[in-house]
């Protein structure tokens, strides 16, 4: 007993030295105002930036349906029952005279109006003898008014086929010949799957800050520390080299964390606010959804903290690491970009990539889709593994001294 007691003695030991390491190394990260301020940055920067893409987007689709659309017509006095048409789409008719093509081009630029008609002179008269009434329509495709204009082309093209048909029965003809074949439209896609197609892309980048948060610490408890000397000092002390790369490991991975959190839970907030029905999308994570996918987004911090500590211990200088880490931090978006660009449906492969694996669960999950245990699982251990095989490499590679020192 006693030679088994003699045994267990040191382990509670490697714990409190793990955590001294730990404390000491979380606290200075605490004390360092540049990684306080990128956290903060990152934590407001990214939910910021799409919830006010996203209200700029619902206040221009749902701009018509408040205010309405201005349009210019010139020679409204021969089709009357055009004008009570568009007034009935809420569309503000306003009747001008005559007016040059270059008058119409400044009038246009002014965006004063989202388009202009102008009916030919010999209007009425083509009209009531059966003949090609002719419009035309100045519009300027530079212009952010594109989807109103498609309205008005409604509009017109709504009322061209009701004075066709109202021809066609006047000679004792069914309007119906000229329709042979009727499509009807069924959309099966629900507001939840087309918010997800929309802002998909989107969501992926929230989880860059699992990257870009333990960035500074990372950097300057190893490469930092060699340039101010301090590392010698730790490595001098009784601690394994394993305790001693864990504890930065973990306290770089711990503020990753943290701001990959409160980040999440602000963009849930905010996307939650936001009236998306009025645009046909919706977002559908509750808040133990997001609980879920922030348990799972834990091994991308702890894999970002262990790739830039390795990264940056193997640099020659402070400089050098910052450098090489500004690059990785933008590796693990291609996944996700290529995914995106060649549109591929979602697969189990997916989930086995870091980053990836995080944003297609997300993503699946703001589609109202049930998610089971082994996307979970997957996500979590697509990170974990390499993470703990990156921290287990650079354990042994502290090792050498040419390595830590960088000679």
């Amino acid at each position: 007993m006693s030679a088994g007691q003699a045994k267990a003695a040191p382990q509670p030991r490697m714990r409190s030295r793990f955590s001294i390491v730990f404390i000491k190394e979380f606290t200075e990260h605490l004390r360092d105002r540049r990684a306080l301020a990128m956290l903060a940055l990152f934590v407001l920067m990214y939910p910021l930036m799409l919830g006010y893409m996203l209200n700029h987007m619902i206040e221009r689709a749902t701009k018509p349906e408040r205010e309405g659309m201005e349009l210019a017509v010139i020679g409204a006095a021969q089709a009357p029952t055009l004008m009570a048409q568009l007034k009935q789409k809420n569309i503000s008719v306003t009747q001008l005279g005559p007016m040059s093509e270059e008058a119409i081009t400044r009038l246009l630029k002014e965006h004063k109006t989202v388009a202009l008609l102008r009916l030919d002179d010999k209007y009425a008269e083509n009209y009531q003898q059966m003949r090609p009434a002719k419009i035309e329509m100045w519009f300027d495709s530079a212009s952010d008014d594109g989807p109103r204009q498609r309205d008005v082309e409604d509009v017109l093209t709504s009322y061209s086929s009701a004075i066709a048909g109202a021809r066609l029965l006047a000679h004792g003809v069914s309007p119906a010949i000229m329709a042979p074949v009727k499509l009807q439209r069924y959309d099966t896609g629900s507001n939840a799957s087309r918010s997800a197609a929309m802002i998909g892309a989107i969501l992926g980048i929230l989880f860059l800050p699992a990257f870009l948060c333990c960035l500074s610490a990372s950097v300057d408890s190893t490469a930092g520390e060699r340039e101010r000397r301090s590392l010698e000092v730790l490595m001098a002390q009784p601690v394994s080299r394993l305790t001693l790369v864990s504890g930065k490991w973990i306290a770089a991975a711990a503020l990753s964390i943290v701001g990959l959190s409160l980040e999440l839970g602000l963009a849930h907030g905010i996307l939650s606010w936001l009236p998306l029905e009025e645009v046909g999308m919706s977002w559908r994570v509750t808040t133990l959804d997001l609980a879920r996918v922030c348990l799972a987004a834990v091994p991308l911090c702890l894999f970002a903290a262990a790739a830039q500590i390795a990264l940056a211990m193997n640099s020659k200088s402070y400089k050098e690491a910052q450098s090489v880490l500004s690059i990785f931090t933008l590796v693990p978006l291609l996944p996700g970009l290529a995914v995106s660009m060649m549109e591929l449906e979602t697969a189990p492969w997916m989930y086995m990539v870091p980053m990836l694996s995080n944003q297609t669960l997300l993503r699946e999950l703001a589609k109202g889709q049930t998610m089971g245990a082994l996307p979970f699982t997957l996500t979590f251990l697509s990170s974990l593994l390499p993470a703990l095989a990156i921290i287990a490499f650079a354990s042994w590679r502290m090792r050498s001294e040419r390595y830590v020192l960088a000679v």
